[in-house]
């Protein structure tokens, strides 16, 4: 599911550089900060991660260690952990962030473009 959203947010960007979508910049700016403040929260939670991967005290006897140990591996480790899914979120973010400021700015150029043709009339 992660990937899906990550690849919808690179599609959406990738509509944006290539001038498929632009948007009313006065509109956009609200969700851009929105986006920016949830990207930030994002980064915090992952700078801090790292405290989450210290084992708990669950005993010295092998269940309390395989325990302490599996939590470990979904607090920081690769593949489901925690710190994989905020870095999948992450990248949404920045690939929205940057699919929204680039239909800003071409936001005015889609307006001139649709125009020209009733202009020249």
């Amino acid at each position: 599911m992660g990937d899906s959203s990550l690849a919808d947010a690179n599609a959406f960007k990738n509509a944006a550089a290539r001038g498929q979508v632009g948007i009313d910049p006065d509109a956009a700016q609200t969700v851009l900060n929105k986006i920016r403040t949830g990207k930030d929260a994002i980064e915090t939670l992952l700078n801090s991660a790292g405290t989450l991967a210290q084992p708990p005290k669950l005993g010295k006897n092998p269940v309390g260690t395989a325990m302490a140990a599996k939590f470990v591996q979904r607090a920081d480790g690769g593949g489901d952990s925690y710190s994989s899914a905020l870095r999948n979120l992450l990248g949404q973010y920045q690939a929205a962030e940057e699919g929204i400021v680039t239909a800003m700015s071409r936001y005015h150029e889609i307006d001139q473009s649709a125009a020209d043709p009733f202009r020249k009339a």
